[in-house]
């Protein structure tokens, strides 16, 4: 079987799937999701000038000299709440009563804070601080003007962007639809967990670890199901999955074993393949075909590999459905151990990052085998061991593809 470079696996991959239409959903529901366009403001915070504190509004020359000792008495003529407009603007010797996010009244331009005030009598303030102009007042514009860049679109939508958002006075925000995936798990050996299982027999882990990594992608998940290598049986399973949703992901019965089926009933059932293997590992089986208007990734049931595989073609598949391409940040490290690999082949080597009193920084690679579930535990990422070389010593210089902070793009219909 010709094997398929990686970056020309993933790039024939991507056209598998087109970035869903955008939908207008309520801005709650949009938590987590990418949004579909840019966001400009539709209004200044705060809208006016208003107060920062709880206080007196003043004219700021009329406190020149203030001070315990010597306090300016001025007449209270009004008292504004936030929420509420002015009753009337400020004259000469006069101030309002004010609190926290109210507006300012016409005339005046500053705050004096109310615990720099004496209430000598009923309508009066003695103001015993001097204040210069726009003291605690916070002007129009002075969180975000009207027309200035808020957000844009690729980015995955947090809490903080929902409440700017709400501030805007909106209440659906443009996204993209979130793709279904059904996730269906092969194998005789599987026994699902929770039942009894004998020592020859494998406690069935990928569909929670295939659904979780889809969830992850933001993938909504619509079904689970486990079945045996029965052509019937899994050729019903493959075309009832895939009528309902975007994308079906197996696991398992992807190599060339007497039993490993599924490519082959995926081509009965008329699917077309844009990638079958890759010069990948651990992942080397993975597949990527249409059958109809659904597109199916065919994992190897190992689940380090599934895994390894998932988040190189699976991965970016999903996110293009939302409309974005994922772009990880890359440092250079050294590696701490050796490695041995096929020449032709990209390895992706779980592990972590180290940095050293002399400031290098240094990749603690993992025992990597395709069957083993602990690898990836805490990861920070791959130690990327590119084809066209087959040994690595250590403190040779590799890539180190980080998970953490990814850079999301918006990427063509």
């Amino acid at each position: 079987m010709s094997l398929t470079p990686l970056a020309t696996a993933r790039k024939a991959a991507l056209d598998a799937l087109r970035p869903a239409p955008p939908t207008r959903v309520p801005l709650l529901e949009a938590l987590g999701r990418f949004l579909a366009q840019d966001v400009v403001a539709s209004r200044s915070l705060p809208g006016c000038p208003v107060s920062a504190m709880d206080g007196y509004a003043v004219r700021a020359e009329e406190t020149s000299g203030s001070n315990r000792d010597r306090p300016t008495r001025l007449h209270v003529v009004d008292t504004i709440y936030a929420g509420h407009l002015p009753s009337r603007s400020l004259q000469p010797g006069e101030a309002s009563r004010i609190f926290t996010g109210a507006p300012l009244p016409d005339g005046a331009n500053a705050i004096v804070r109310q615990e720099a005030t004496v209430v000598p009598g009923e309508g009066l303030v003695d103001v015993c601080v001097s204040v210069p102009p726009g003291k605690d007042i916070r002007p129009t514009g002075e969180d975000l003007l009207a027309g200035t860049p808020l957000l844009r679109a690729g980015q995955r939508i947090e809490a903080s962007m929902l409440g700017v958002l709400a501030s805007m006075g909106d209440t659906h925000v443009l996204v993209r639809p979130l793709p279904r995936v059904a996730v269906l798990a092969t194998g005789d050996e599987l026994v699902p967990p929770g039942a009894p299982a004998l020592p020859h027999q494998v406690y069935e882990s990928n569909l929670i670890l295939v659904a979780a990594l889809a969830r992850e992608a933001g993938a909504l998940v619509v079904a689970q199901e486990r079945a045996r290598d029965d052509d019937e049986v899994l050729r019903s399973a493959l075309r009832r999955l895939a009528a309902d949703a975007e994308v079906l992901v197996t696991t398992g019965g992807a190599s060339v074993g007497d039993k490993d089926r599924v490519k082959s009933l995926l081509a009965e059932l008329g699917a077309s393949f844009l990638v079958d293997g890759v010069a990948l590992k651990p992942g080397k089986p993975v597949a990527v075909a249409r059958l109809g208007t659904t597109t199916v990734v065919v994992l190897p049931g190992n689940p380090g590999a599934a895994t390894v595989a998932f988040d190189q073609l699976a991965r970016p598949l999903l996110l293009r459905y939302q409309g974005v391409s994922e772009e990880r940040q890359r440092v250079r490290v050294r590696l701490d151990d050796g490695r041995h690999k096929q020449a032709g082949f990209t390895y992706l080597i779980s592990g972590t990052l180290e940095t050293r009193e002399d400031g290098q920084v240094w990749a603690r690679i993992r025992s990597q085998g395709a069957g083993q579930h602990l690898q990836n535990i805490g990861a920070e990422g791959y130690a990327v061991l590119p084809p066209g070389r087959a040994d690595f010593a250590p403190g040779d210089e590799v890539d180190f593809e980080r998970f953490d902070r990814p850079r999301f793009l918006p990427v063509e219909p």
